[in-house]
């Protein structure tokens, strides 16, 4: 009997951290979407500023609810170190991009080389081992999320009017988030995800800050679309999505939950099509396919993402 009552009590538990994963790569795939929706009305750093400053706001509530124990001085150096990486370098490169006239599937495409290389910087600075299944995985991975952004990158002429400078940026947000997530799970994984999480977006903060009274004009005009757009912003991607992704790498290696970054250009994609009827063809659901069974078998291989 107390062995039965255990596993019903760990069971609602471990559902939830199972659909963690699902959770995450939807709110993350909406990023794209709410970028395009507020970058007419604000400048990239600019709108990035608001973004964090609104997020520190919801967050501080967060802190003075739960009260949580904040951590030493050098834990709070690591954790600054990885908002500029995770927040700063990665958003800043992503909205400049976009703002650049880089087309979103072309963006995603570049930005989507991350699992591969947040594996290799894992199995470098972390000694992480990942195995030829898991590589595999990885490489089917990224040949679907090809497959996806093929069509429309093609179709679009992507090259058309194409600044140069904007891959600049793409690959800027790519060495963001890969180093970052990496840099999370070696300094950050001991400290307490509210307070680790304000202090990043404190330096975010700063950061962006910087950037908005340095490059831009700081202008923004407010309507509705714009505040309909920093409110998921804020609360689906800077609270939601990036708490899930913290407790994610602190519950599996960097290189699994990087992998799941493959399955958000299929998912936009099949957005696109729900919201802008955007057709997908046979080429980009094989693509998606493939991405599916590449996140399985870098993900499925211990019980990751699993309540200890």
């Amino acid at each position: 009997m107390p062995n039965g009552k255990k596993g019903s009590l760990q069971q609602p538990s471990q559902v939830l951290f199972q659909s963690a994963p699902v959770l995450f790569v939807w709110l993350w795939s909406t990023g794209f979407i709410g970028a395009k929706y507020g970058l007419p009305y604000a400048e990239p750093f600019t709108l990035l500023l608001y973004r964090m400053v609104i997020t520190l706001f919801c967050l501080g509530l967060l802190v003075w609810w739960m009260k949580p124990i904040w951590p030493e001085p050098n834990a709070i150096f690591h954790s600054a170190i990885a908002g500029l990486l995770v927040h700063g370098l990665y958003l800043g490169g992503v909205f400049y991009a976009i703002e650049g006239d880089m087309p979103a599937g072309l963006a995603s495409l570049i930005v989507g080389l991350q699992p591969l290389v947040t594996a290799i910087a894992a199995v470098i600075l972390l000694k992480e081992s990942v195995s030829i299944r898991q590589w595999i995985g990885l490489g089917l991975g990224l040949v679907g999320v090809g497959l996806v952004l093929v069509e429309k990158i093609v179709k679009s002429d992507p090259l058309a009017g194409f600044p140069l400078w904007t891959i600049g940026w793409a690959l800027v947000a790519l060495l963001g988030i890969s180093v970052g997530t990496v840099y999370q799970k070696r300094f950050g994984a001991s400290v307490d995800l509210i307070p680790s999480t304000f202090i990043q977006y404190c330096s975010a903060t700063i950061f962006f800050g910087l950037g908005a009274f340095a490059f831009e004009t700081r202008e923004v005009s407010w309507n509705l679309q714009l505040i309909m757009a920093m409110s998921w912003l804020v609360l689906g991607l800077s609270v939601g999505a990036i708490l899930l992704l913290m407790q994610l790498i602190r519950k599996g290696g960097a290189s699994q939950v990087a992998s799941l970054f493959y399955l958000v250009p299929p998912v936009t994609a099949l957005e696109a099509y729900i919201l802008f009827n955007e057709k997908m063809g046979l080429l980009a659901l094989f693509g998606g396919a493939l991405a599916v069974t590449g996140v399985a078998l870098v993900v499925i291989k211990r019980q990751h993402f699993q309540p200890r």
